[in-house]
């Protein structure tokens, strides 16, 4: 059995579609093909929900029918039984028509998680369309997670079981990133981005031959090309090294992908699908390390800043209500640092969430902050390294390790 996940821009259009089904058709069909939403269908959900929860309902009907016409428009373009499209589409009216039950993470994962029902329902219809032995497997019964929605934790053993007893070989399974469900039956999803980690999740309990993601770069870069003209192919990873990339902000793989493949000794190729003849990067249990520094860069940074505010020192007491607060708000630490009287941060600034945060953090500790700032982590850093990324830069915050250097920059324009 070989894993196989699809990223949104991929299929993003009926011609991405029609290359999906190629590369499966030459490459077996004992395999389970997870696909993300298609193009930008996530934020369009995004967007819906926060209109449905502000019931801004002109809105919600005018950005459910542009995403309607956007799956229609490549329906239109491929042939099959599109029928299990009307019906997520219908689900989708009839629960905005509702009124707003639940609260704001609970139901951005019922909304969201809509998008990846919409892909694989057509392209598992084109597939079978095309002749190829393609079945559409619905991801939500089969991932048991907890009820922590837009995070949701799995539980492995009894995902374990249901993947196992669900899936059968030398067939060609079409199923959702992303997605899985309560015991009680409501829908989850696992993080933004979140699809590599379906794909892991099948490939850990079915004991897959090899995992592949398909992307529309060559493989793994050492920077990402938006940042840096001269970019290298890292024809290898060992499993550390992709878990710290991956950890660290690179958005080639979604961090919680690797452990689950390390585990079981399975190797994970990055490919592309433009090219999928290219060889790529692979990761697997290599014993030597990268030879060249990679480069990950995090935008819209906020360095947080807390002060206790009577006469104490940041120890353990204050550490443990400061990570309190942060898991109560949902926010995730990006870099940490802490002096005797002082313990200084660097989040995303998500705006649904930092504001909370700071609100929270306010109660204990006297609190600064600067944002529009940028994370730069450089894995196998040297000194010209560090210079290399500098020039216009204000230097806020430096963290080194013996193999990883952290740089909080403000750009001066």
């Amino acid at each position: 059995m070989k894993v196989f996940k699809f990223g949104g821009a991929s299929v993003k259009d009926a011609a991405g579609v029609r290359n999906l089904a190629e590369i499966v058709r030459s490459q077996g069909q004992n395999t389970i093909v997870v696909v993300s939403a298609m193009g930008k269908t996530t934020n369009a959900l995004e967007s819906i929900v926060r209109a449905y929860v502000d019931q801004h309902n002109d809105s919600i009907k005018s950005q459910i029918n542009s995403l309607k016409a956007y799956h229609y428009a490549i329906m239109s373009d491929l042939t099959g039984d599109f029928a299990l499209v009307d019906q997520t589409f219908a689900y989708l009216d009839s629960y905005v028509s509702q009124p707003v039950s639940g609260f704001y993470d609970e139901v951005y994962d019922q909304l969201v998680s809509l998008g990846e029902l919409l892909s694989t329902q057509i392209i598992a219809a084109y597939l079978i369309q095309a002749n190829l032995p393609a079945q559409w497997l619905d991801a939500r019964q089969l991932i048991r997670t907890d009820t922590t929605f837009r995070e949701g934790r799995v539980n492995w053993e009894v995902t374990n079981r249901l993947i196992k007893e669900t899936v059968a070989k030398n067939k060609i399974y079409v199923t959702q990133g992303f997605v899985g469900k309560t015991d009680d039956n409501r829908a989850t999803t696992l993080g933004r981005e979140g699809s590599d980690y379906t794909a892991a999740i099948f490939a850990y309990c079915l004991n897959a031959e090899s995992v592949t993601i398909w992307k529309d770069v060559p493989g793994v870069l050492n920077a990402d090309p938006k940042w840096f003209d001269e970019t290298v192919l890292l024809e290898k990873l060992t499993y550390q090294d992709a878990i710290e990339l991956a950890y660290y902000g690179a958005t080639v793989i979604h961090p919680k992908t690797i452990k689950p493949l390390q585990n079981k000794g399975i190797p994970l190729y990055v490919k592309s699908f433009l090219k999928p003849g290219a060889p790529g990067t692979v990761i697997g249990n290599y014993e030597r390390h990268l030879t060249i520094p990679s480069f990950i860069f995090k935008v819209n940074q906020v360095l947080i800043s807390l002060h206790p505010n009577d006469f104490s020192f940041i120890a353990e007491d204050n550490l443990s209500r400061i990570f309190g607060r942060f898991a109560q708000a949902g926010v995730k630490i990006n870099l940490m640092q802490n002096t005797a009287i002082s313990f200084s941060v660097v989040v995303d600034n998500n705006p649904d969430r930092v504001p909370a945060l700071l609100d929270l953090l306010k109660q204990d500790f006297r609190v600064s902050y600067n944002d529009g700032l940028e994370l730069i982590t450089i894995r196998y850093y040297d000194q010209g390294t560090i210079e290399r990324v500098l020039p216009n830069k204000k230097l806020l915050l430096e963290q080194k390790s013996r193999y990883t250097v952290q740089l909080v920059v403000k750009d001066l324009g």
